[in-house]
């Protein structure tokens, strides 16, 4: 599968405690246009349901832990996010799905465009014509 890799951020810190930055052009290979957090997901809930034709994203689980499933339109594969050091860099047409998050999740989502509707694709069958047509 492609249009996805897991980026290992830096960690500094001393006995005090730990940091990592997240800088644009550096360790985000993009510019940061926006980023958003969820957090106090309900047990049982799934939240995603959507592609985008051009937005990309980090998602970094700064507490806690999630599941993704990513689908190229073709395969799918989960990935579970349980580390603040480690982001989701996910480009181009993937449908995404989260779930499986723990009580004390919070789910940070750096993108680089600022929200816009006409970037999503929320029905998986769009979604499938969507790649079928970019592939040919």
């Amino acid at each position: 599968m492609s249009n996805y890799e897991l980026i290992n951020f830096k960690t500094l810190g001393d006995e005090r405690g730990s940091l990592i930055a997240i800088e644009e052009g550096y360790n985000a290979p993009f510019d940061i246009k926006r980023v958003y957090y969820i957090f106090d997901t309900k047990e049982g809930v799934i939240r995603g349901y959507h592609a985008h034709i051009n937005l990309k994203q980090i998602a970094i689980v700064v507490k806690g832990s999630c599941t993704f499933i990513l689908d190229n339109g073709k395969q799918r594969e989960e990935i579970t996010l349980n580390s603040p050091n480690k982001g989701l860099l996910i480009e181009g047409l993937i449908w995404r799905e989260m779930y499986d998050f723990s009580d004390d999740c919070v789910l940070v989502v750096i993108a680089n465009e600022l929200y816009d509707e006409s970037d999503y694709i929320r029905d998986y069958q769009s979604f499938i014509s969507k790649v079928n047509n970019a592939k040919n």
